[in-house]
């Protein structure tokens, strides 16, 4: 093997804990892309859709990647600033020593390397913009394909790295259908579903915008209850590792840390709303849906909303807002009491601007949800979704204070290291470096024991009491799986 740094504090802590660690969330660079995945690009679509692959026109995706030939790149500052191109992801990559590099790119070198690592399982993520596609042949086609050139990739690994399945979601019927080859004929046991698809507007009217963004549970003109019944019946919870750079304020021409700060959360919590809001997690009580590299600070922010929002705007409480509920005859006296000559316009003027001018037929924004009272929230939201967190991130406390989370809500964090982009320069020092949220008293060793360990097996074990099977992790997994009963 090739030397390591020898003792590092991630082997410490990991030699200290009564638990296994899991990592949800690796990163592996694609090596071989442009060689030995092409092959599995012809064998799935000919020759025809691996030239495409290669030499057909640039998407979304490429464009974020900031790599040589795509649009911002060729553009002077000029043209950045008049067209509104945003300045994309540069220097993805760490490039500090050569032996993370190579681990981020060989699977065997990783698996040589996890107990150096402090980590028991690793599962990864990589192959983002096969499933983001807008070719709707070639999306197909390239996730096929590098499903099948990926699981070969880590054949002789799985039983410690375990890699997941790039799902499209344009339609239900692809994301199905990929769904059920993915995990009955190739053996995946996680499944990356595109976060949201981009949709060209029928009638671009508002603003010049010509595309909405589809989130899948709320406002799509496709119904993706199949979608989700597909992942019940296969035993697989759908996680999302989407992008928000280049939507909405993630625009900035020249600097990347401005589109980057808080994207992976923005894309996350729309999705998770749409779930909410939609009734998904009401219809598909036992569904897992997992979050990736993208907080928990958020989710927090967004449970209370949630909580706060129903208890003003329920069904319920909407008579303190129903226009009809307000006493004109009371306002009509008032205003001529109290006005003076600064206030213009009768009376009757005046308490016009008080009733809307458009009320929606459905006035409860909650009544896909199944909610009869505000608790209820805490048990649709907290057991439905985990939430990938880095090491590095402070904000992981809050998902377990029950003293802030309405409730007493613990929400679910899943260690989510990140290893193989930038912000990881030392694989080693990942383990330790969330360890040091119980060494600040932060959290607790069983806060600890949550978010390195059982909040990972309740997310994907929950779905499949089988999921770790062949693992180092099998018997404490099933330990966990039969507590939580």
């Amino acid at each position: 093997m090739v030397s390591t740094r020898g003792s590092n504090k991630s082997v410490e802590v990991r030699s200290q804990l009564k638990h296994p660690v899991i990592d949800t969330d690796g990163h592996a660079s694609l090596v071989g892309v442009g060689h030995s995945m092409l092959d599995y690009i012809k064998k799935v679509g000919g020759a025809k859709a691996a030239d495409r692959f290669v030499n057909g026109p640039r998407d979304e995706m490429m464009y974020m990647s900031g790599r040589s030939g795509s649009p911002w790149a060729e553009m002077s500052p000029e043209q950045r600033r008049d067209t509104g191109a945003y300045q994309p992801t540069w220097w993805i990559l760490p490039t500090s020593n050569a032996l993370d590099r190579a681990s981020a790119a060989l699977p065997k070198l990783l698996h040589e390397r996890m107990d150096e690592l402090g980590f028991d399982l690793s599962i990864v993520y990589e192959g983002f913009g096969m499933s983001h596609r807008q070719d709707d042949e070639l999306r197909a086609v390239a996730c096929r394909a590098f499903n099948m050139w990926q699981m070969d990739r880590y054949q002789g690994y799985l039983d410690r790295i375990l890699p997941s399945a790039s799902i499209p979601m344009h339609t239900p019927e692809e994301a199905v259908a990929e769904l059920e080859f993915a995990v009955n004929e190739l053996g995946y046991k996680v499944v990356n579903i595109a976060g949201y698809v981009k949709r060209p507007l029928k009638e671009p009217t508002y603003g010049g915008i010509d595309f909405y963004l589809d989130f899948f549970g709320l406002d799509s003109e496709h119904d993706y209850d199949k979608v989700w019944a597909k992942c019940v019946e296969l035993g697989v919870a759908p996680t999302s590792h989407a992008v928000g750079m280049g939507y909405g304020s993630r625009r900035s021409a020249s600097n990347y840390m401005y589109n980057h700060i808080g994207h992976f959360a923005w894309s996350a919590e729309a999705l998770c709303k749409a779930l909410f809001f939609g009734g998904v997690t009401h219809r598909f009580p036992g569904l897992h849906f997992g979050f990736m590299e993208c907080g928990v600070g958020w989710a927090c922010n967004l449970y209370a909303d949630l909580v706060a929002r129903w208890e003003k705007r329920s069904r319920d409480h909407l008579k303190n807002i129903d226009p009809d509920s307000l006493d004109l005859e009371a306002m009509a006296e008032l205003i001529e009491k109290y006005r003076d000559d600064k206030v213009q316009g009768t009376s009757a003027e005046i308490m016009g601007s008080f009733v809307p001018h458009v009320t929606p037929k459905d006035r409860d924004d909650f009544h896909k949800c199944g909610i009869e009272e505000d608790s209820d929230i805490k048990k649709l939201f907290e057991p439905s979704f985990y939430f990938g967190c880095e090491a590095d991130d402070p904000m992981n406390a809050w998902a377990f204070s029950g003293k802030i989370n309405p409730f007493g809500a613990r929400l679910r964090p899943v260690l989510s290291s990140d290893i193989g982009h930038w912000d990881v320069p030392d694989m080693t020092e990942v383990l330790a470096e969330a360890y040091e949220q119980v060494e600040k008293k932060l959290i607790t060793d069983d806060d600890f024991r949550d978010f390195s360990f059982a909040n990972a097996v309740r997310l994907h074990g929950g779905m499949n009491p089988r999921f770790f099977e062949g693992t180092p992790v099998a018997a404490e997994a099933a330990k966990v799986l039969a507590n939580d009963k």
